[in-house]
C-alpha cells in the first residue's frame, strides 16, 4: 500500500496554495520588509531623480531620461517586487510628462509619438517587473525544492534499527515545518484511546498553537502536528515524515518484541537447566540421606557405633549440600528480582578471611592467607562477604590441585581493596572464564557439586556491595578470583 492511500485527512483551511493570490506566503513572495523597502526607494528615488534632472540643466533627450527612469523602476521591482514596482511605473509616467513632456508642467501630450514613448514605458516597466519577480520566486522556489530533497535524502538514509530513530524523525518534521510540536499516537485496541508514543516539543497547557495537521498514518497510528499553517507543496514532505515515523514506530515494536522474545529464551533456556540442575543437585542428598535413615532403622541387623557414626555424618552433610542449593537458588533470585538488602558497614579484611577460613571444612590446613591487619577498613555487608569468600575458598579447594595449597592475598589502594583468592589446579581458558559468572554453569559437567550458583551469587553480592569480581589466570597454571571492594568512608544502607 502506497503511503498516498494511507494518508486520508489533512485539514485543507491550514494547507497554503501557493496559486491562491490571497493566500501566498512568504515561502515563495518577497518578504513584507522587502516590499515595504521598495516602495520607500520609489517614494523618496524617482523624486530625487526628477529633482536632479530638472535643476542640473540636463541636455538629455527624452529617451534618455526615460531611460534613467526605467532604471530607476527596474531597481525598485529587484527590491520590492512587482506591485511596487508596477505603481513606481505609473508614478514615473506621471513625472515624465509632468516635466519633460511638452507642454511642461501639464499633463497634457503634444505629440503622439510622446504619447506612445509614455505608454511603452509603462509596459516595459510592468514587463521588466514582472520577469524580475518571476525569477525571484523560481529562485525561492528551486531553493525549497533543493530543500526538501535533502530532507527527503535524509528520510531515505535514516537507520531505522536504532531506539532513537522516531524520536530523530518527530524532531527533524519540528525543525522542517517549524512547528510548536509534533506527536505520534497509537490507539489502544481494548480502550481505543489514544495516547502518544512520542513527542517533539513541548508547550504549557493553554498556549498550545492551532493543530495544523492530523494525518491518520495507519487504523492504529496519527501524527499531529501544532504550529505555523503549512503550504500546499509541504504536502509531499510531510507524507514522507508520515511514512518515516510509521516506519520507525515498527522499527521500535520489532526491537522490543525481540528484547522480549530474547528475554522469554533466556529465561526458558535458565529454567530448563534449573530443573536438570536442582532434579539432580536436589535428589542426590536426599536419596543418601533416606538411604541412611533406612539403613539405621534397621531392626535385624546390629549397627556399630562406628558405623553409626558414619551413617549421622553422612546425613549431616547431605543436609549441609541441600541448604546450600535452597540458599544459593533463594539468594539468586532475591538478586534476580532486585530485592537484596545490603548494609555496608566498616569491616576488616583480615577478619572477614579468617571467619570464612574457618566456616570451610578443610580449609585450615590447605589455605594460606597474606591479609595485613593494619589494611584500611572496607564498606561492605559482613554476612554477604562472607558468604562471598567462602563460595570461593569453597570452589578453590574443590577444583584446585589435589595437594596444592590455596592463597589468599589483599591490598589496599587509594580508593578501594582488593582480595585474591589463588588456586593451583587446572584453570580456565580465558574464553570460558566469563561464563563462570553465569548461573546453571558449570564447565565440568562430569562434576556433581553444586548447581552452578556459586559463582553467580558471588559476583552479585560483590555487586550489590559497590564492588566487582572477576576471573584471572594464576602465573603458573590455575585460577585468580580478584575482588574489589570501595574502602569505607561514609558506609551507608543499600
Amino acid at each position: 500500500m502506497s503511503i498516498s492511500s494511507r494518508l486520508v485527512y489533512v485539514k485543507s483551511e491550514d494547507l497554503l496554495d501557493e496559486d491562491t493570490p490571497q493566500q501566498r506566503g512568504p515561502r515563495l513572495n518577497l518578504s513584507r520588509r522587502r516590499q515595504v523597502t521598495g516602495l520607500a526607494l520609489a517614494l523618496g528615488g524617482l523624486p530625487l531623480l526628477t529633482l536632479l534632472l530638472t535643476n542640473t540643466g540636463s541636455s538629455l533627450s527624452l529617451e534618455g531620461e526615460v531611460m534613467l527612469y526605467l532604471l530607476a523602476v527596474v531597481i525598485i521591482a529587484v527590491v520590492g517586487g512587482i506591485v511596487v514596482a508596477t505603481a513606481s511605473a505609473l508614478a514615473a509616467a506621471l513625472l515624465i510628462n509632468y516635466y519633460f513632456v511638452e507642454p511642461l508642467h501639464t499633463l497634457n501630450v503634444r505629440h503622439a509619438d510622446q504619447a506612445v514613448a509614455l505608454a511603452v514605458f509603462v509596459i516595459v516597466a510592468a514587463i521588466v517587473s514582472g520577469t524580475v519577480e518571476f525569477a525571484a520566486r523560481r529562485a525561492r522556489a528551486a531553493e525549497l525544492a533543493s530543500a526538501q530533497a535533502e530532507t527527503l535524502s535524509a528520510l531515505a538514509g535514516t537507520d531505522l534499527d536504532e531506539h532513537e530513530t522516531l524520536r530523530s524523525v518527530l524532531d527533524q518534521a519540528r525543525r522542517t515545518f517549524g512547528m510548536q510540536s509534533v506527536v505520534l499516537k497509537v490507539r489502544d485496541h481494548a480502550s481505543g484511546d489514544w495516547s502518544d508514543v512520542e513527542q517533539s516539543g513541548w508547550a504549557p497547557a493553554g498556549k498550545e498553537a492551532p493543530m495544523r495537521f492530523d494525518l491518520p498514518i495507519s487504523p492504529d497510528l496519527r501524527l499531529i502536528g501544532r504550529g505555523p499553517a503549512l503550504f500546499a507543496e509541504d504536502q509531499r514532505v510531510l507524507q514522507a515524515f508520515a511514512a518515516a515515523a510509521e516506519t520507525a514506530f515498527e522499527g521500535r515494536r520489532l526491537t522490543e518484541r525481540a528484547s522480549q522474545a530474547q528475554s522469554l529464551a533466556t529465561a526458558d533456556r535458565q529454567r530448563t537447566a534449573l530443573l536438570a540442575a536442582v532434579g539432580h543437585d536436589l535428589r542426590t542428598p536426599l536419596a543418601s540421606i533416606k538411604a541412611s535413615v533406612s539403613t539405621l532403622r534397621q531392626t535385624d541387623v546390629t549397627w556399630s557405633d562406628e558405623e553409626r557414626r558414619e551413617l549421622l555424618e553422612t546425613i549431616e552433610q547431605s543436609a549441609d549440600r541441600l541448604d546450600a542449593v535452597v540458599a544459593n537458588l533463594l539468594d539468586a533470585s532475591r538478586l534476580q528480582a532486585g530485592a537484596m538488602s545490603v548494609q555496608a558497614v566498616p569491616v576488616s579484611l583480615d577478619e572477614m578471611v579468617s571467619a570464612a577460613v574457618l566456616a570451610v571444612s578443610g580449609a585450615s590446613d590447605r589455605v594460606t592467607s597474606d591479609v595485613p591487619e593494619d589494611l584500611p577498613l572496607v564498606a561492605a555487608d559482613p554476612g554477604l562477604l562472607e558468604r562471598v569468600l567462602v563460595n570461593l575458598l569453597d570452589n578453590a579447594l574443590r577444583y584446585g590441585s589435589a595437594d596444592g595449597a590455596v592463597e589468599i592475598h589483599a591490598l589496599a589502594g587509594d580508593r578501594s581493596a582488593k582480595i585474591e583468592i589463588v588456586d593451583h589446579g587446572p584453570g580456565v581458558a580465558a574464553e570460558q572464564r566469563e561464563r563462570l559468572f553465569e548461573p546453571f554453569q558449570r564447565l565440568d559437567d562430569s562434576n556433581d557439586s553444586g548447581v552452578g550458583l556459586g559463582l553467580s551469587v558471588a559476583r552479585g553480592f560483590v555487586e550489590a556491595m559497590g564492588g566487582a569480581m572477576v576471573a584471572d589466570q594464576t602465573t603458573g597454571g590455575g585460577l585468580t578470583m580478584r575482588i574489589r571492594l570501595p574502602l569505607a568512608g561514609g558506609a551507608t544502607a543499600a
